[in-house]
């Protein structure tokens, strides 16, 4: 639904994307992640059809973002970051306004339809000035819905809420993706891995990344990474531990216990429980620690 080939943005000698390419499979989650500037809202502005592209090409639905403007527009919704909304309009008032303005000729069902994906039903009849911002956020994206489009262009749908609307945001976008292909760009990375089925990292306008999170953190994370708690003292037991076959590497955890990287292809634990205990000390416990994506997302951003 979403072809992105060798795209490039360039502002006089600044060079914002740089042969960027991916795509985005009928009813995909994707996850569009990148530190401040790396060029995410570049390419979401290019595939929204607010900017030209210097090189490269873009469609929606196989329709170009340049040379078919109108018709890759009629199949997107954009939730922008701030959202575009007319506080002294109702919900129901606001959604058949932009549904006109999209040229929908059954505005009452696509306005009804809105309401019930984005469970706004017993809001619809409110000024919008008068609602919460979780609620205003569920109206954004009630206006990116009412013309039914393929694709949704989700652009920080949670900022700003609280846990609670947090929560029900992203509900809400998994239920969308449903029926809809959705890209999603956050700072949020916990978001991500919990909505997400794949995951683009931009970073200096080049994709350095694409994978599900649980293969980007298998990737990324090389050798098997331990806690061990140990009774024992602090001194000794980092000298003991630093000295095991095919540890390669030990810090002392924040509070208690240490954080113990093994070799690739290493399995240490038999050998750091049988020097632990040889060394008549206690072993109180010893787990395996997955790198997180946000691990990941450090690691292939920063130098």
């Amino acid at each position: 639904m979403i072809e992105v080939k060798h795209l490039t943005k360039q502002y006089g000698g600044f060079t914002a994307l740089h042969d960027v390419s991916f795509h985005v499979g009928k009813g995909e989650v994707v996850g569009f992640l990148g530190p401040n500037g790396a060029g995410k809202t570049t390419t979401m502005r290019i595939l929204t059809g607010f900017m030209p592209a210097s090189s490269g090409t873009a469609r929606i639905a196989g329709y170009d973002v340049f040379y078919d403007s109108l018709e890759a527009r009629r199949r997107i919704g954009y939730l922008p970051e701030t959202v575009p909304l007319y506080n002294e309009m109702t919900v129901r008032g606001y959604l058949s306004h932009m549904a006109r303005l999209r040229g929908v000729t059954r505005r009452k069902e696509a306005v009804s339809r809105a309401l019930e994906a984005t469970h706004l039903g017993d809001r619809a009849d409110t000024i919008i000035g008068k609602l919460s911002k979780g609620y205003r956020q569920r109206v954004g994206l009630a206006q990116a819905l009412v013309h039914d489009p393929d694709v949704l262009i989700l652009d920080e749908p949670t900022i700003g809420l609280d846990p609670k609307q947090i929560l029900e945001v992203r509900e809400l976008i998994r239920e969308l993706g449903r029926d809809h292909t959705v890209i999603l760009s956050t700072h949020i990375l916990p978001e991500v891995s919990q909505i997400c089925g794949r995951v683009i990292i931009i970073n200096e306008g080049s994709i350095v990344a694409e994978d599900s999170p649980e293969n980007l953190v298998a990737m990324v994370g090389g050798g098997e990474r331990l806690f061990v708690d140990l009774d024992a003292p602090r001194e000794a037991a980092l000298k003991t531990l630093r000295e095991i076959p095919h540890v390669v590497h030990v810090e002392p955890g924040r509070q208690r216990g240490y954080e113990v990287t093994c070799a690739a292809g290493a399995d240490c634990r038999a050998e750091i429980a049988r020097r632990i205990v040889g060394s008549g000390w206690g072993l109180l416990e010893m787990r395996p620690m997955g790198l997180s994506l946000e691990d990941v997302f450090l690691k292939l951003t920063t130098e």
